[in-house]
């Protein structure tokens, strides 16, 4: 089974930036579909954004165009550009792949606070 590992997140003021990182243990081009989702404490996990075939791409509608979602497959690696942050974005992110028999694998997740 592929591993994922998520890293980048972190403590940052309103209105600052991070990119997020997703290392993947296989290539990308194995699965259907790659996503970011998060998930704030007492809250439901939501998707964030995702990449499915044809490098076709969603964004949930309250990000405001503010992240951005891309892949390397040559490196096996996902990425998330969070810009113009907001307190309402802290959460645990979590990166994951979608098999073809619709499988869904999750990374361990990684911290992102946005402060005042």
């Amino acid at each position: 089974q592929v591993q994922l590992v998520e890293s980048g997140g972190g403590l940052v003021q309103a209105g600052g930036s991070l990119r997020l990182s997703c290392a993947a243990s296989e290539s990308l081009l194995g699965f259907n579909a790659m996503s970011w989702h998060r998930q704030a404490p007492g809250k439901q996990r939501e998707l964030v954004a995702q990449i499915s075939d044809y490098s076709s791409s969603y964004y949930a509608d309250y990000l405001e165009s503010r992240f951005t979602m891309f892949r390397d497959t040559a490196k096996n690696m996902l990425y998330l550009q969070m810009n113009s942050l907001k307190p309402e974005d802290t959460a645990v992110y979590y990166c994951a792949v979608s098999t073809y028999m619709n499988e869904k694998i999750w990374g361990q997740g990684t911290q992102v606070t946005v402060s005042e």
